[in-house]
């Protein structure tokens, strides 16, 4: 009988101090990411399809115009929340 993933995990993984679960989580990581796993280039999704998906998200406001905006409002959030403090 082949052994689990979870088996794999109970048996040996969950016994590796995590520094090295860490090292191993990334060579994992690290060889899936070199792999091809048999998937054609045209089945990989394209993220510039997704302009215009969701074309009201910000209400017609400008992604930049959003980005400065929010973190005006966050600035002075802390700000007050700073002299609040004081």
């Amino acid at each position: 009988m082949a052994m689990t993933t979870e088996d794999a995990y109970k048996l040996i993984v969950r016994e590796v101090p995590p520094g090295e679960r860490l090292r191993l989580a990334e060579r994992i990581l690290h060889d899936l990411s070199i792999e091809d796993h048999g998937v054609e280039s045209e089945e990989r999704y394209d993220w510039r399809d997704a302009a215009g998906i969701a074309p009201n998200l910000l209400d017609g406001e400008d992604a930049q115009e959003w980005v400065s905006r929010s973190r005006r409002e966050s600035d002075e959030q802390r700000e007050k929340q700073w002299k609040d403090r004081q």
